[in-house]
């Protein structure tokens, strides 16, 4: 029996293509999950652990909780994505999406979603303690069934919306402490208060994109931008007053309480100039300062309780 010399080259050729196949689906599974939003949420996570730890933070309970909040975090945001496939697919910015473009299933989303949202406050609440459990479990089903179809129905959304996204570091406070107090909850009110002229900066800048998908975001129901404008700024401002609170309460130094009175009138700058203008290149500043704000605020909440 003689061995063909052609049938070697196209059997080695499949195995790349299988190979790219796989590694493609991978990556699509992987953007599913939204993993910058992951990173942000375990860093406010381990922040919120941080400052609730009476002394060094217990390294090894840390990880346990980056890894619970990555799984539920990753879940929520997969099973966001499934639920609004139908609305990605008519905005320019998420029409390429592996769900609106066809590459992955709904069914396979609605697994792998469930699998990670069910893993997450699960092993939080078996690895950590029950309270840490249960308010990822609450972050998880707000964001899904509460903030999700509510912004279809009124631009009321935003608000209720930053609710789960303020609870990250509450989650590291009592991952870390057992129980809730005066500490967590201003951290909540920091990344409650920050969420509002991000999230509306961005709703500016999409309003056409948020108008197709149906979405009825402030700054699509209201094109002129009044209240849009006033809600930044006010937001801005009540962020500016609540930023220096760690330091009031004694979790924090002189360092942090300066640089949140710096951070936080850069970021009611922007929000002003915005507001005046209402123009596209001013709210793409105000992302842009709400996206340095956050993180630098969160370094020095860190480093300004290190013991040294």
């Amino acid at each position: 029996m003689s061995l063909r010399t052609d049938a070697l080259p196209r059997a080695l050729t499949r195995q790349p293509a299988r190979e790219v196949s796989a590694a493609r689906r991978a990556a699509d599974f992987f953007a599913l999950t939204k993993p910058r939003m992951v990173l942000m949420i375990v860093v406010t996570t381990g922040v919120g652990f941080h400052l609730g730890s009476a002394g060094a933070p217990d390294i090894l309970r840390l990880l346990h909780v980056v890894l619970g909040t990555a799984l539920a975090a990753g879940g929520a945001l997969a099973l966001n994505q499934l639920l609004e496939r139908e609305a990605d697919a008519k905005m320019e910015r998420t029409r390429l999406r592996p769900l609106p473009a066809g590459r992955l299933q709904p069914g396979e989303a609605l697994a792998f979603g469930t699998m990670l949202a069910a893993a997450g406050p699960l092993y939080l609440g078996l690895r950590v303690n029950a309270v840490c459990g249960l308010v990822t479990a609450f972050t998880v089903v707000s964001y899904l069934f509460v903030y999700t179809p509510l912004k279809r129905r009124t631009s009321l959304c935003s608000v209720l919306g930053a609710i789960p996204g303020a609870l990250p570091p509450v989650t590291g406070w009592v991952a870390a402490r057992g129980d809730f107090g005066p500490g967590a909850w201003a951290l909540f009110a920091i990344l409650f208060l920050w969420q509002m002229p991000h999230s509306l900066a961005i709703g500016w800048l999409y309003r056409a994109d948020y108008a197709r998908a149906g979405f009825r975001l402030l700054p699509v129901i209201e094109p002129d931008g009044g209240s849009t404008a006033r809600q930044i700024v006010g937001n801005c401002l009540a962020l500016l007053a609540v930023g220096p609170l760690p330091t009031l309460m004694g979790l924090t130094g002189a360092v942090y309480f300066l640089g949140a009175l710096v951070l936080g009138t850069g970021l009611l700058a922007c929000g002003i100039v915005l507001a005046v203008s209402r123009s596209a290149v001013d709210a793409r500043r105000l992302v842009f300062a709400s996206l340095v704000y956050l993180p630098a605020l969160l370094v020095l909440m860190a480093l300004d309780t290190l013991p040294f």
